[in-house]
C-alpha cells in the first residue's frame, strides 16, 4: 500500500476502542498509574490499546512512551543491540567491550526505566510481545519494576500470559483484551471509512470482517486494500481482492509486521511459508524482493536490495533458511 496505513492513521482513543471492559481497565490506569498485563490473541488490539493509554496519560506521549518489542529486542547479538540506535545510546564502547549480551540486555532495561520523565510525574516503557522473554530476563525485569516503581510504569504486553514469571505477573493489573465480535469489527470498519469517505456497501463490510476471522487489524488492511485495489467496499470487491490474496499479499503483511517491530508475527508467516507451506528460502526471497519493488522506493528499495543479496548469498552457502530470512526481518525492523 502506497497510502499511509489505516491502522495508523486511524490510531484509536480509548473512548474508541470497542471493549467497555478494556475502556474501563485503561481510563482507570490513566486516573491511578499501575502496571499492566494487556493480554490477548493477536489481531486483538493489544498494541493500539496501549497507544491511546499513553496518548491520554501523557503530554508527550511520544516522548514519554518506550516501546520494546521483545521478539526483536532479545534476538539481537551483541554487537546489533550495541549498534542499535534506540538501544546503543545506552551503551558506552567500554561497557560494550567489557558486558555479556545479558549484562547488556539487563543495561537497557535499567537504564530505559531510569531517565526523568520529559513532562508529568512518569513514563510508560511498554514491552511488547512479551512472551519471548526469557526467565532470567524476567528476573531482570522484576528488579528494574521494584526499582523505578515511582518513575516508571510498566505496561506487559502478551498473547501468553502463563509465559510470565509470577512476580511479574503479581506485580501487574491484568486487563485481558479478547478477540473482537464480527458486529464490532463492523462498526470499527464502518467508522474508518466513513472517516476515509471510502464508497462501501454494508455487505461488503459484513464481508472483509468474516474474512478476518476475528483480528481487526487484518479485517481494517482488508479494507484498505479493496478500497485502493477496487475504489469501493462491496461485497463483490471485497471477495474479488481478499479470495485471490495470495503469497504476495502474505509477503506484504510479513513486511509491514516487520516493519512495525512486531517480529514475533513477522517470522509466524514466515514459518507458515516455509514450513506450512513448503516454499524454499529462495521463493520467499524472491517473493520479498517482488512485494518491495511496489512497496519501496529509492534508499529504502537500495537497503533492501543489497540486504537481499547478502541472504540470498547466505542462502546458497547456508543450510538454515528460516535463520537467514529471519535476519532479514529483524534489519527491516531496525
Amino acid at each position: 500500500m502506497d497510502a499511509p496505513l489505516w491502522t495508523e492513521a486511524h490510531a484509536p482513543d480509548i473512548a474508541d476502542l470497542p471493549q467497555a471492559g478494556v475502556r474501563d481497565h485503561l481510563r482507570r490506569a490513566v486516573s491511578e498509574p499501575m502496571n499492566l498485563v494487556v493480554h490477548g490473541p493477536k489481531g486483538a488490539g493489544k498494541t493500539a490499546a496501549v497507544r491511546a493509554l499513553t496518548r491520554e496519560a501523557h503530554a508527550t506521549p511520544e516522548a514519554d512512551r518506550i516501546e520494546i518489542n521483545v521478539a526483536d529486542f532479545f534476538d539481537l547479538s551483541k554487537k546489533e543491540l550495541a549498534d542499535d540506535p534506540r538501544f546503543g545510546r545506552f551503551i558506552d564502547a567500554e561497557r560494550r567491550r567489557n558486558s555479556s549480551k545479558a549484562d547488556l540486555i539487563n543495561h537497557v532495561l535499567k537504564e530505559s526505566a531510569s531517565y526523568a520523565p520529559v513532562r508529568g510525574e512518569y513514563k510508560t516503557v511498554v514491552l511488547d510481545n512479551a512472551e519471548g522473554m526469557r526467565e532470567d530476563f524476567q528476573q531482570a525485569l522484576r528488579r528494574v519494576m521494584e526499582q523505578y516503581y515511582e518513575t516508571t510504569q510498566f505496561v506487559v504486553v502478551t498473547r501468553q500470559p502463563s509465559a510470565l514469571i509470577p512476580p511479574i505477573r503479581s506485580r501487574c493489573f491484568p486487563v485481558p483484551v479478547r478477540s473482537p465480535t464480527h458486529d464490532e469489527i463492523v462498526a470499527v470498519l464502518r467508522e474508518i471509512v466513513d472517516r476515509e469517505g471510502a464508497a462501501y456497501e454494508e455487505d461488503g463490510l459484513e464481508y472483509v470482517a468474516g474474512a478476518a476471522d476475528g483480528d481487526l487489524r487484518a479485517a481494517i488492511l482488508g479494507a484498505q486494500t479493496t478500497h485502493e485495489q477496487e475504489g469501493e467496499i462491496t461485497m463483490n470487491a471485497a471477495y474479488e481482492v481478499l479470495s485471490g490474496i495470495g503469497v504476495d499479499e502474505r509477503v506484504g503483511e510479513m513486511l509491514a509486521d516487520a516493519e512495525a517491530g512486531a517480529f514475533t508475527d513477522a517470522r509466524k508467516t514466515l514459518d507458515e511459508l516455509l514450513v506450512d507451506e513448503g516454499y524454499s528460502g529462495a521463493e520467499v526471497l524472491e517473493d520479498v524482493l517482488a512485494v518491495a519493488r511496489s512497496r519501496y522506493a529509492g534508499d529504502e528499495l537500495a537497503r533492501l536490495s543489497r540486504l537481499a543479496g547478502e541472504v540470498d548469498m547466505d542462502l546458497t552457502e547456508g543450510t538454515n533458511d528460516r535463520l537467514h530470512l529471519s535476519h532479514l526481518l529483524a534489519e527491516i525492523g531496525r
